[in-house]
């Protein structure tokens, strides 16, 4: 549920370059090398203050370099390239096999409309979670779960578009948060309140019954994860006829709802915050067949009459670098 991910070395064909732009191609393979050949320096001014706040400090890149070359050693090969241009946001994603643990990782650069560095990962290769539910159409009648535009950072079907369709539960999850002027925040990066989606109210996205509900959890502060309790304080809906869904990353305090309360479609059911394993305020949703985390099946979320990128949609699936909102701005 984090919505920077910035290094995974944990175990959680060519690839066709489609779209690509050579800029991004330019700049994700000079940064690789940069990374790999330990020079910081060409890194750490591009990224994104979030970034920059999330990591600390250029030593961490080191120490993450370090670490890796100890697991991994040395990429073996010329790696396969990718550049994915997903609306606001490009990709480059570099695959190749390492010597020492024979593993295949994958580097990712995300920049942002600016050409900065807004994500960075290296992870094992991933692929998408199997899923019996790819042709599934929600039953519950659903509208977006906020006020106002919102931007859609990870959503979609494929790896490019969102890092959760590798997870069973997560496959059509969404992480969405509010962008003014290309950024995310303004003011100092360091502090929650600079975020514009910070305490905006977080709705019930359909009638249903409270299954699931947890508040006190600390926000954290930027750059710190809570990976024991990864959603956070959250809602969980029981929309019926097997559809649960999942609101995490509320702000503390914010959630009054009790397990048992009937809610109504557009009921504010607490604050956006940054609790959780999140690395910047955001909104996580997503769909699934269970009120476990755990242990359920990931479920596509088909919302009904909201716009995306000014456009009216009847009836879709958000995906990454577009804009939503609901039709009207009540």
């Amino acid at each position: 549920m984090r919505l920077l991910l910035i290094v995974s070395l944990a175990a959680f064909g060519v690839v066709a370059s489609t779209n690509a732009d050579d800029s991004a191609l330019v700049k994700g393979r000079a940064l690789s090398e940069a990374f790999l050949g330990r020079d910081m320096s060409q890194i750490w001014p591009a990224m994104t203050p979030e970034l920059r706040a999330a990591l600390g400090d250029p030593a961490t890149l080191r120490n993450l370099r370090n670490q890796l070359e100890q697991t991994h050693g040395a990429e073996a090969d010329a790696p396969q390239e990718d550049v994915q241009d997903q609306g606001e946001i490009q990709t480059y994603r570099r695959t190749a096999q390492w010597t020492k643990s024979g593993t295949q990782l994958v580097m990712q650069w995300s920049f942002d409309p600016q050409g900065k560095i807004a994500g960075f990962f290296v992870r094992p290769a991933q692929t998408v979670a199997e899923s019996r539910f790819l042709d599934y159409q929600t039953k519950a009648v659903l509208r977006v779960p906020f006020r106002g535009e919102w931007f859609v950072f990870w959503g979609g079907r494929t790896l490019e578009q969102n890092y959760h369709a590798a997870d069973k539960a997560q496959r059509f999850a969404l992480d969405l948060l509010i962008r003014k002027n290309g950024a995310s925040y303004a003011g100092d990066a360091a502090k929650l309140d600079s975020y514009h989606c910070w305490d905006q109210p977080i709705l019930a996205p359909a009638e249903g019954v409270v299954a699931g509900a947890v508040d006190g959890l600390r926000d954290q502060p930027i750059g710190e994860g809570n990976p024991k309790n990864p959603a956070g304080n959250h809602v969980i809906l029981d929309l019926g006829k097997g559809e649960f869904a999942f609101l995490a990353h509320l702000r503390k305090g914010s959630v009054t709802i009790e397990p048992g309360d009937q809610v109504t479609t557009g009921q504010e059911l607490g604050k956006c915050g940054n609790s959780g394993n999140s690395s910047e305020p955001h909104l996580h949703f997503h769909l699934q067949t269970t009120p476990d985390l755990r242990a359920g099946e990931g479920l596509p979320a088909f919302f009904e009459n909201y716009r995306a990128d000014g456009k009216m949609v009847g009836r879709g699936e958000p995906i990454q670098g577009q804009v939503v909102a609901p039709a009207s701005p009540n």
